[in-house]
């Protein structure tokens, strides 16, 4: 049957097959169209496939279930979730083809996975209101694992509320699932009720559980209870993973532990389990953090030894390790070499060669990065614009500056407490206090606190044209918000002093105090 259909040299349309089977009269005519639907399915075959059902309807046979889950399969891994959903509804309205909860549920993951998921909702409500066929777990965590992913809470409480209803016992996939959604809002109570009452219903928690528990706790910063859970994974004869060691390396190298992380990649190695760039590049990143660059280069040359070629996101780490400890040109030979390797730049790399432009006083160079980025196809980004704000009002081109942050907002990006703070030190630098107030006025208007840096542009300001009253008030504004000014401030408070104009009601030993 398969050469007939697929076969080069034997191959028959599907309308010759039928009308074979019609003028003979085969006996087992229902058996032969049911393989000869499977073969079609299989072969991907689809139009012909639903030219046998069509056939196999017209004369009063029926195509078993598991023959069009076969199609439905089929369909959905060539992407045809729209096709797959008629198809699974013409077996709904077919006579004699009892629907399984799998051909369901592989329809449901479909739209899922393409987005639909009150389309799947809907679907699913539709099947149980008409009785057609009950979801089971497996269902209920497709979807609730769409509505995790969509960060849906209404969506993720409608499944829960269902389930219990039902009632439907979570399997170690629903409590995986929860973990990761309890865990992505940060609720640490829930998070460990759920693992607790896996425990008391004595539910076998796999490598996936515990990885997820331990990098939930990693990124909060809780290794200790990372290590624990590692240690109870070793007690119960689970496994670890890339992904569990991953999350330890990722949280020691977060705090800074960086002997650690090399005792957990060298412990990973001696059980086989496989390295990878994130790992590599998490360790590097963590060395840059430290300023350890030696470490971090020589890493990226194990890293190489082992068959991994730094990509985009490794030459960005190193450059920025070696950007921070101001070794500029060393940075953009990184960068270079990463081009000359044929690693395409993003946006933090384009970024970055502009930053390092403007620490070295190029604004040209910097200016034309920013130009070529636009032009491969790269959007700048918050961080893109701010580099240039700011160093357009460190040299005083405050009106290129303002022009900067217009075609920012024009690009739907908006303004945060850098961009509103780099352009009031700018106008402070040109002596237009009051237009840095009022662009002050302007952040606070749109909810956006400043930071030390923004009162320290504006009490030095303000101190410069003797206006102490109004500095005064700046800085006891700071205080109250728990911002602790630096020595700038204090000494642009003193200085405000020696001018005409002083402090209200501010007594001598007030003003010794702050000198």
């Amino acid at each position: 049957m398969n050469s007939v259909v697929t076969d080069s040299q034997f191959r028959s349309p599907v309308s010759g097959i039928v009308d074979l089977l019609d003028e003979f009269e085969f006996h087992f005519v229902d058996k032969l169209c049911d393989m000869l639907f499977r073969v079609c399915s299989d072969n991907r075959l689809f139009p012909e496939a639903v030219r046998v059902f069509d056939y196999v309807e017209e004369k009063g046979f029926v195509i078993e279930e598991r023959s069009c889950f076969v199609l439905l399969l089929a369909l959905k891994r060539c992407g045809e979730i729209e096709l797959c959903l008629r198809f699974f509804r013409r077996m709904v309205e077919s006579n004699g083809i009892e629907i399984r909860v799998q051909s369901l549920t592989l329809v449901i993951d479909g739209l899922c996975k393409r987005g639909e998921v009150e389309k799947a909702k809907e679907l699913m409500d539709e099947m149980v209101t008409k009785s057609i066929v009950k979801p089971t777990v497996f269902t209920d965590n497709t979807l609730l694992n769409a509505y995790v992913g969509r960060k849906d809470r209404s969506g993720v409480g409608e499944i829960l509320r269902l389930m219990e209803k039902e009632p439907v016992v979570f399997s170690v996939a629903t409590y995986s699932i929860l973990i990761q959604w309890y865990s992505s809002s940060g609720d640490i109570g829930e998070v460990e009720k759920i693992f607790e009452e896996m425990r008391e219903r004595k539910i076998e928690i796999d490598v996936y559980v515990y990885s997820s528990m331990i990098s939930w706790n990693c990124r909060l910063g809780n290794m200790k209870r990372a290590f624990a859970l590692f240690d109870e994974m070793a007690q119960r004869n689970v496994a670890p993973n890339a992904h569990t060691y991953g999350a330890l390396i990722g949280g020691v190298c977060k705090a800074g532990q960086m002997e650690a992380a090399e005792i957990l990649l060298e412990e990973m190695q001696s059980k086989g389990i496989d390295l990878n760039m994130i790992i590599f590049n998490t360790m590097i990143d963590g060395y840059c953090k430290r300023g350890m660059m030696d470490e971090a280069l020589r890493l990226q040359t194990i890293m190489e030894r082992k068959g991994f070629n730094a990509d985009v996101f490794t030459f960005n780490i190193l450059a920025n390790g070696l950007c921070k400890l101001h070794r500029y040109d060393e940075a953009k030979c990184t960068l270079n070499s990463m081009v000359e390797k044929g690693v395409e730049p993003n946006v933090v790399t384009f970024t970055m060669f502009i930053e390092i432009y403007c620490k070295e006083g190029n604004l040209a160079e910097a200016e034309r990065f920013f130009r070529d980025m636009e032009k491969k196809g790269e959007v700048p980004n918050i961080v893109t614009y701010n580099t240039l704000i700011d160093v357009y009002c460190k040299k005083e081109k405050v009106k290129l500056a303002h022009l900067t942050k217009s075609e920012m907002i024009n690009k739907g990006l908006l303004p945060d407490v850098y961009t509103y703070t780099s352009l009031i030190h700018g106008e402070c630098i040109v002596g237009r206090v009051d237009e840095a107030l009022k662009i002050f006025d302007e952040m606070r208007s749109k909810g956006i606190t400043g930071n030390v840096a923004t009162y320290t542009s504006l009490i030095s300001g303000l101190s410069k044209e003797g206006r102490a009253d109004e500095a005064f008030k700046l800085y006891d504004e700071m205080i109250k918000m728990g911002l602790i000014p630096d020595d700038r401030v204090f000494s642009a408070l003193v200085g405000s002093l020696h001018k005409p104009l002083t402090h209200a009601g501010l007594k001598q030993n007030e003003y010794e105090d702050l000198k």
